[in-house]
């Protein structure tokens, strides 16, 4: 991984050491660099901030991560009594394994700033968490619980236990321009149980679970989840699913409510899950009287992965994490959806029963392979008998 800051129009050099370089493909491929080769060096040039894979020779795996960021636009000193100041150098909390972070605080972490420990938002308000430096091997990245007004930017984590983010019943929450990787079992990217009002955009996320999850109730948090929007931002999932909405709720409420989510102008870049019921680029799995409503995918790109589903919407009863089905999933749109490559299993749409159903779900302009869908069969799509209202269009 390499990341630096920067304006203007820019030339990057790399230089492959290890073998001859034949081929480059550099990703996503919508950016539509066209790299150079001399002398086993790429050249390409770059205008504005952006997220890359540079994968040499057809390997995904040995690749190299460029992050170039803006320039940041706010300075911050260990002087202000208003800012919590991580300098260059290896930090760990004074006591435990956590950083205790208080409301109505800029917590501030230098480039260069190595943070041993999670960042902990818990019945807090108005906190700005933001640098450039990294957040390095934490049971969580950060945690937000019962709280408002947070806003998250700029910052790296390298292989949280668990997850990157994780929100619980709280609201407000702004998440900018973090990239993340991890490689734990559990190690979500972004996971939120019973959170409303929340923006998340210009990410990356490479983890070994759900990059972002959304969820009711689990554990301590409770309440319903409306208005949450993802966009811009770059998804690789190692293990389970890019996008997963509604496995937990509240069971012993006959109805929670999971609504007006938007995921708009994303590249998703593997899956890589040998579970089917895990599986799906974008999942609806609609467990423990959830109604998942109201919910769009827009403008979405899928390069080929290597093992898994395009689209999974099922309202389930999973034996491992629900005590009852799920309520419903209904309203759901797939617009300008794009997928190129030859590794996609059948995606599944399912209701759990004649009550439980999935219903009014619109494809609109999904092209498969340079080719414009305009049947269930050219998607490759299995439906059991309690589906109603699909439309292709």
């Amino acid at each position: 991984m390499v990341q630096f800051d920067f304006s203007g129009k820019i030339e990057i050099m790399i230089k492959k050491n290890s073998e001859t370089l034949n081929t480059v493909t550099i990703r996503p491929l919508n950016r539509n660099i066209k790299p150079a080769i001399h002398d086993n060096t790429i050249y390409f040039q770059i205008d504005s901030p952006t997220k890359l894979s540079i994968e040499c020779n057809g390997d995904r795996l040995h690749n190299l991560h460029v992050f170039a960021n803006a320039c940041e636009e706010e300075a911050y000193t260990e002087n202000d009594p208003n800012v919590i100041y991580f300098g260059a150098g290896l930090h760990k909390p004074e006591k435990g394994t956590d950083f205790i972070i208080p409301s109505n605080k800029i917590v501030y972490i230098a480039p260069g700033a190595v943070l041993k420990g999670r960042l902990l938002c818990n019945k807090v308000t108005n906190v700005k968490i933001l640098g450039r430096g990294i957040v390095m091997s934490p049971a969580q990245g950060i945690s937000i619980t019962f709280s408002t007004s947070i806003s998250i930017s700029g910052i790296t984590f390298i292989n949280p236990i668990h997850y990157t983010v994780y929100g619980g019943q709280s609201s407000k929450i702004d998440i900018n321009n973090i990239k993340s990787f991890s490689c734990e079992k559990w190690s979500d990217g972004i996971d939120v149980m019973s959170c409303s009002d929340m923006t998340i955009k210009d990410v990356f996320l490479r983890n070994s679970d759900d990059c972002i999850a959304v969820y009711g109730h689990r554990g301590a948090f409770y309440g319903d989840v409306h208005n949450i929007a993802v966009k811009n931002s770059i998804l690789w999932a190692d293990k389970a699913h890019p996008i997963n909405i509604g496995v937990h709720g509240e069971d012993d409420k006959e109805k929670n409510i999971i609504e007006n989510l938007t995921f708009h102008n994303i590249d998703i870049l593997e899956q890589k899950e040998s579970l089917v019921a895990a599986q799906g680029c974008m999942a609806i799995t609609c467990g423990d009287n959830n109604l998942i409503r109201n919910v769009l995918f827009e403008k979405i790109r899928v390069d080929d992965f290597t093992l898994g589903q395009l689209f999974n919407l099922r309202v389930t009863l999973s034996k491992v994490y629900n005590k009852k089905p799920g309520y419903g999933i209904e309203n759901v749109t797939f617009r300008n959806i794009t997928y190129n490559g030859k590794n996609r299993n059948p995606s599944q749409l399912g209701g759990y029963d004649e009550n439980r159903i999935l219903k009014k779900v619109r494809f609109k302009n999904i092209t498969i392979n340079g080719k414009k869908i305009k049947s269930l069969k050219e998607m490759n799509v299995q439906i059991n008998s309690f589906v109603k209202d699909i439309k292709i269009k």
